[in-house]
């Protein structure tokens, strides 16, 4: 039986099934010099390097629009509440 490799590269593509270390999981995480991102140390595809500063910006982005989301969620709450109140209507003959 043929075995399967457990890193390569699919369609350009990186893969790595081998299973991570800490330090591998560290070292993939925090490479210096290179570009934002990285292969991933385990899984598909890739991930950001936290050495590069453009990642950075980019977390802070997705940090903020979750934050401004739950916000207006909360306020659309608050609205629904308001207009659940009955109202007064006066009908003149």
């Amino acid at each position: 039986m043929v075995e399967k490799p457990s890193s390569g590269e699919l369609f350009g593509i990186p893969y790595n099934f081998d299973r991570p270390s800490l330090g591998r999981l560290i070292s993939s995480y925090w490479k210096p010099g290179r570009g934002m991102l990285v292969e991933k140390p385990f899984g598909i595809g890739y991930t950001l390097n936290l050495a590069n500063w453009r990642s950075w910006v980019v977390i802070a982005v997705a940090v903020g629009l979750y934050l401004q989301g739950k916000q207006s969620a909360q306020e659309a709450e608050s609205a629904d509440t308001d207009q659940d109140e009955p109202v007064e209507v006066v009908v003149e003959d």
